[in-house]
């Protein structure tokens, strides 16, 4: 499939809504555990994608627009959600990133793209030259990733329950 930004953005718009749905009155339980040693829990992972929309992804795009490959990324801190969303709530978190994720899509919107600026080249400070393209498509996957690893923890937890169906059950395996 050829990247495309309205395509991209379709996915982008979802996502809030689609965490929302699976993580909203749902206990503790659900929310709080991970699938394993240095894996993230669903609160976890709404924290980190917090994160990304406030220093990531729309903050990268700008350095691309602005500077190109003369001014590196700053690193991103994929562990940042730990201190910044201690003592909140899944509520307080799952609506700070349906508006911050509003907010990103709209400024999005307004740079209106040209391909030749899609082509536009910035420099990720461990894996090099990237272009505009490239950041927004790693956007979508990103986010596409965390749903389906949210999916996995959430699966995991009736890991030792499936019986015999652990067998078929592709989303409990490491």
């Amino acid at each position: 499939m050829k990247f495309h930004i309205a395509q991209s953005i379709e996915i982008l718009r979802n996502t809030p809504s689609t965490i929302r749905a699976l993580l909203q009155d749902v206990s503790n339980d659900w929310i709080n555990s991970n699938y394993g040693e240095n894996t993230f829990s669903p609160f976890d992972i709404v924290g980190h994608l917090i994160h990304g929309e406030r220093t990531d992804w729309m903050p990268r795009a700008r350095i691309i627009l602005e500077h190109g490959e003369s001014r590196p990324f700053d690193p991103f801190d994929r562990y940042a959600m730990y201190e910044v969303s201690k003592g909140k709530t899944i509520a307080e978190l799952l609506d700070t990133f349906e508006t911050l994720r509003q907010a990103s899509i709209e400024a999005l919107q307004r740079l209106n793209l040209t391909e030749a600026q899609l082509d536009l080249r910035g420099t990720h400070p461990e894996l090099g030259p990237a272009t505009l393209r490239n950041l927004l498509a790693t956007w979508v996957v990103h986010d596409l990733n965390h749903i389906a690893q949210m999916a996995k923890a959430m699966a995991h937890q009736y890991r030792d329950q499936v019986g015999p169906w652990l067998e078929y059950a592709s989303i409990l395996r490491r």
